[in-house]
Parts: structure tokens; C-alpha cells; sequence
């Protein structure tokens, strides 16, 4: 089992192969028509989100959900380099799901990297083929999960900040924050994952679509948003 406290960086103690670097030429303030997997295997990174009966706050699940998604990316790990390419080669989706309790517990025995931060906690597995979940995962429930908005306060650096125009479940949006971090650690050159501040505030989405260093994550359109739709920006 591998996590990650707030605050923390996963830090390679060796140079991390450029797995990233391909997202920074199919990605960023352009949209861009992304061609389905060359080999026609559908493949998806899981985020887990840990909501327990007495939930977490949104805003700190989203950013454990970002920070975990790109530590996975970075992660020094030989054996997850070749799955990490070959979804990184396709589009990269990821699925979120909730745990609690035992199960919670099931899938920290799966390869991936579990971030805390502020009491919240979200868990980014290894990808692989959409098909061949396994079980401990696949009983998750996808669909439903919501938490109320919260009032977090001052944003700090690295920023996603998630379109205040378009509503999505807190799924949804772990998903599309978790775009966010690994385009923007692509970008950057990144080989660890920092801590993100996630806000969704209609001034700094503004600020954002005026910086030429921003990033942006448009959605396939395969689930809650349509094709094409700006979900995050982030600098």
C-alpha cells in the first residue's frame, strides 16, 4: 500500500521516465480530437473516494483526488510503467467510485497511491482495461455521489479551478481534477505530485482564461457534460 499525507510529495528517487509528455502535445487551451485506443482496449484509472457515513468535505476530497491521480503518474514503480503508457497512449479516463468501511479497506490492498488531505481521502489505482476491474473495485458504486459545497478558504499554488458554469456530482469532478493535475504536471515537467488547491470560483476561473501558462481539460463528453465541455483550468 502506498499514501501520501497532505502536504506531501511523492519524490522519485531516480529520473521517472517522460510517461506524461505525450498529454502536453495531445492537450492544453485547444481543443483537440483525441483518436480512440489504437489496440480497441478501453482503459481507466480508478479514483476511489473515501465517504464514509459522516462525509468528508468536498473541496479537500478533490484535491486528495488530484494529488492522487498524478502521484500514480510519477510513481517510481518498474511494473507500473507499461500500464501507465498504455493508457496514457489512449484517452485518459478515469472512473471515480465510493468506498467506505471494509471496502474502503479492500482496495488499499490493489496497486495505487492513497492521498489524505484535511481528513478527506481518495485512492488513484493502477489503470487497466475497463473490463477486467477487479471485483473489490467493480461493486463500488459509481453513479450518486454528491457532497455539499463548502466554503474553503484562499487558494494556494498549483490551482484547479473547476468550471463554476458546468454542475457535476463530486465524481464526476474527482475525475476531471484529476485530468487537471497530470496535464499541468505534464506541462511543468513534473516528477512529483504536490498538493493542489481546487476551487470553484468564477473570479479565478476568469484569472485563469487570461494565462498563457494555464492548462485546460475539455471532457469527451461520455458521461454528465457534453463533448468538448471546458470542465477545469489550472496553473
Amino acid at each position: 500500500m502506498s499514501s501520501l499525507s497532505s502536504g506531501d510529495a511523492w519524490d522519485a528517487p531516480a529520473p521517472v521516465p517522460p510517461l506524461l509528455s505525450v498529454l502536453v502535445e495531445r492537450y492544453g487551451r485547444a481543443p483537440r480530437q483525441i483518436p480512440p485506443e489504437s489496440d480497441g482496449v478501453v482503459r481507466a484509472m480508478p479514483v476511489i473516494l473515501r465517504i464514509e457515513r459522516e462525509p468528508p468535505g468536498r473541496t479537500a476530497l478533490l484535491e486528495a483526488a488530484a494529488q492522487a491521480a498524478l502521484a500514480v503518474c510519477v510513481a517510481p514503480e518498474p511494473a507500473w510503467q507499461e500500464p501507465l503508457r498504455l493508457w496514457i497512449d489512449g484517452r485518459i479516463r478515469k472512473i471515480a467510485r465510493r468506498a467506505r468501511g471494509a471496502h474502503w479497506a479492500a482496495v488499499q490492498e490493489l496497486p495505487g497511491i492513497t492521498v489524505s488531505v484535511d481528513g478527506a481521502q481518495a485512492r488513484a489505482l493502477l489503470p487497466g482495461p475497463v473490463d477486467a476491474v477487479p471485483k473489490i473495485v467493480s461493486r463500488l458504486q459509481i453513479g450518486g455521489t454528491e457532497l455539499p459545497v463548502d466554503s474553503p478558504g484562499p487558494a494556494g499554488s498549483p490551482l484547479i479551478v473547476v468550471n463554476p458554469a458546468v454542475e457535476m456530482t463530486v465524481g464526476k469532478a474527482a475525475a476531471q481534477v484529476g485530468h487537471a493535475s497530470m496535464l499541468l504536471g505534464a506541462a511543468r515537467g513534473w516528477t512529483s505530485a504536490p498538493r493542489f488547491s481546487v476551487r470553484r470560483d468564477a473570479t479565478l476561473w476568469a484569472e485563469l482564461g487570461e494565462r498563457a501558462d494555464a492548462i485546460a481539460v475539455r471532457d469527451a463528453g461520455f458521461t454528465e457534460v457534453d463533448p468538448g465541455t471546458e470542465t477545469c483550468r489550472a496553473a
